[in-house]
């Protein structure tokens, strides 16, 4: 994707940020998750738009809350593993905000599936 604006990758929530340093120090396959996440992040900040968009009557209600979304951006990580994002934008900035991660069982659970 060519674009003149500048592609961020930022997190909803400073929480979510120190779970995702954690990730680095973590013991067993947290470290591995850390290294899929970061490079989700490399592909988000060359294309925002490579990962899945789900329907909107799949989206969790909670997100439409907390997060204010009009988009939902889901990309699979290696290991059954799947990050949540939505993309916001302006006339600078394309800006893939992360709302969560979590493993295949949880993602079912999360949207009904």
């Amino acid at each position: 994707m060519k674009t003149s604006k500048d592609i961020l990758v930022g997190f909803a929530d400073e929480k979510l940020k120190i779970a995702f340093e954690e990730l680095k120090r973590g013991k067993g396959a947290e470290p591995h998750l850390y290294e899929f996440l970061d490079r989700a992040f490399d592909d988000l900040k060359k294309d925002p738009f490579c990962g899945i968009k789900i329907p909107k009557k799949f989206w969790p209600k909670d997100y439409i809350v907390k997060y204010e979304i009009d988009n939902l951006w889901k990309y699979d990580l290696p290991d059954g593993w799947r990050l949540i994002y939505t993309i916001r934008a302006n006339q600078v900035t394309i800006l893939s905000v992360v709302l969560e991660w979590f493993d295949h069982k949880e993602y079912e659970r999360r949207f009904g599936y």
